[in-house]
């Protein structure tokens, strides 16, 4: 297919691995044959060129003749050209246009196609909205809106680069978005700083650290006493105490009698069961740290609890927003390399992307399992398309550059990827980094706080969502409705307070799973379920996955959301829902 425009011509360019300059741009555009001066271009350039510059394109205009330049602002959006080459003249992974629009048009189980321009909640009533009764003072701004993403009709251009491909030196989109007003910090971020070496003295640092940063946040609350002074203090007074729990059990009468460990020892705290803040118990998982405060039993052995205190979010806290409106789309659990990836669901988010609809979304941020990887577990071989690890990131990364090449994308590993599975997990190496080379994205550890143009996404992929969901009663957290197991993360202030279970945890210098920060927009994956709500003004998403239902999902009844992509506008926090299968 000839090439038509300048939007078409970066896209080929970024197809092939390259950036381009807009000057260069111009001058293809120009010229009489562009696809045959870009054939070129190419070959001119130095083999370890990662742009095609003006002199590139300049040296073989001679013979591939040149007409009247066309602006690189006025190209029309058109579908990019599948590229059969890598420019080393290897086979490219990059789906053919071929192969994509087979793709669209045999999507995995329970596909429902592109018929219609909206869906609510309820017309899918495996995806939870966050939005119901229960929780009703804990969700603002009502249902957030669900509709069709992208469809297969009207197909916009893949314009997959910004001129120039550099911010900083005045580069151009080539899909007209703004990007002299982005800004993005990454906070938390433990790549290349991890320092533990797990002996049992690591240990102990990090869970002083996770004490000393939540402690603080409650001493305003009680009137803290550590456990040796409340040891030595008479029967009947008042006290009050700070702790990690240690232990929680109930006694033959239905009370429940939990253990708090502060840096000085260890005492018994006693709930009864008709106290009004009983049902609280039921959320209580070892290792987070609360505060109580009560009375001394008449032999001073059990603290009798009156009030109990979780860190928490609270309740006036007002998010901030950004100044303009501009919009981030949120995903997770892509799963390439899988037999159950969902292709034809992420060509058309692509598609979207490109399309005057989504012209407002600005970023992408991806939490965790880009890939199926490899061994996670049992026979996972027999449903891998690609069994090579290495080559599933190459797969992702050709995946990834059908997205606009004028998104800022910041992505974090997940139990999939091919980092380690203690948490932090740190980003990944360097051979990784070099495959994953698409658009420059960013790379940061799980968890990472992020914040855009001053609103600040905690992205962690969610792997502690399934002991909160196995410890916590079903109302309170479930795999239907995820987004409330997150509110319990955001009460407890720690994206995985319990150790021991699911959860492994890497002791670092401090706890980089404290939620010190209160974030404005807390985003996670791992179950494979769309959920989302408010909670104290925090805004919750899980954001599905693009993986049909695998042999292994069945057997444990996962029935997963696909194809969902979240996305929030920064200067309001609305949430759009929109959907790709």
């Amino acid at each position: 297919m000839p090439l038509e425009g300048p939007a078409r011509i970066v896209s080929e360019l970024t197809s092939r691995g390259y950036n381009v300059e807009r000057e260069a741009v111009t001058l293809l555009a120009g010229a009489d044959d562009p696809d045959a001066a870009l054939d070129r271009a190419v070959e001119a350039a130095p083999d370890d060129a990662l742009k095609v510059t003006a002199d590139h394109v300049r040296s073989v205009l001679g013979s591939a003749g040149t007409r009247d330049p066309i602006d690189v602002e006025s190209g029309a959006k058109s579908r990019t050209p599948g590229s059969k080459t890598t420019p080393e003249g290897t086979e490219s992974k990059r789906p053919s246009a071929e192969t994509r629009e087979s793709e669209r048009s045999t999507e995995g189980a329970g596909s429902t196609g592109s018929d219609s321009a909206t869906d609510s909640p309820e017309a899918n009533p495996s995806v939870s909205s966050g939005t119901d009764a229960r929780d009703s003072s804990d969700v603002g701004g009502g249902v957030p809106p669900e509709t069709k993403g992208f469809g297969d009709g009207g197909s916009a251009a893949r314009g997959t680069g910004s001129v120039g491909g550099d911010e900083d030196s005045g580069s151009v989109s080539a899909t007209g978005r703004d990007t002299s007003r982005r800004s993005i910090t990454i906070d938390n971020d433990v790549t290349g700083r991890s320092t533990g070496t797990g002996r049992y003295e690591d240990f102990v640092a990090v869970f002083r650290d996770r004490y000393e940063r939540l402690s603080a946040k409650l001493r305003g609350r009680v009137n803290h006493r550590p456990a040796s002074a409340i040891q030595s203090m008479s029967g009947g007074q008042d006290a009050g105490m700070i702790g990690m729990v240690d232990d929680v059990r109930s006694t033959a009468s239905g009370h429940w009698l939990i253990d708090l460990e502060d840096t000085s020892g260890t005492f018994p705290c006693l709930i009864m069961k008709d106290r009004d803040f009983a049902d609280a118990v039921d959320e209580i998982l070892l290792d987070e740290v609360l505060a109580v405060e009560g009375t001394l039993s008449d032999d001073a052995g059990i603290l009798f609890v009156d009030s109990l205190h979780f860190p928490d979010i609270p309740r006036t806290y007002s998010p901030s927003t950004a100044d303009r409106h501009v919009e981030a789309a949120l995903i997770s659990d892509v799963h390439v390399g899988s037999q159950e990836f969902v292709a034809g669901a992420w060509h058309r988010f692509a598609d979207w992307l490109h399309s005057d609809e989504a012209s407002d979304v600005e970023y992408l941020l991806i939490a965790g399992d880009m890939v199926e990887g490899v061994g996670v577990y049992p026979d996972q071989d027999e449903e891998l398309d690609i069994v090579d690890i290495y080559e599933q990131y190459e797969a992702f990364s050709e995946y990834l550059k059908e997205v606009p090449g004028d998104l800022d994308i910041v992505m974090v590993p997940g139990n999939h990827d091919a980092v380690r599975l203690a948490e932090p997990q740190p980003g990944f190496d360097e051979e990784l980094r070099q495959i994953m080379t698409a658009h420059d994205a960013r790379i940061a550890s799980n968890p990472a706080f992020v914040t855009l143009e001053g609103v600040t996404f905690l992205l962690y992929h969610g792997v502690s969502l399934d002991e909160v969901i196995a410890e916590l009663p079903e109302a309170k957290a479930s795999y239907d409705e995820p987004h409330r197991a997150m509110y319990q993360l955001l009460k407890k202030r720690h994206v995985a307070p319990q150790f021991g279970g699911h959860m492994r945890m890497a002791p670092e210098e401090r706890d980089y799973l404290v939620m010190e920060e209160i974030p404005d927009v807390f985003h996670t994956g791992h179950v494979h379920k769309l959920g989302y709500g408010k909670y104290h003004n925090v805004t919750a998403i899980n954001s599905g996955c693009w993986q049909a239902q695998t042999a292994f999902q069945k057997s444990v009844n996962i029935d997963p959301d696909v194809g969902f992509a979240p996305i929030v506008a920064l200067d309001t926090l609305d949430v759009t829902i929109r959907k790709f299968t």
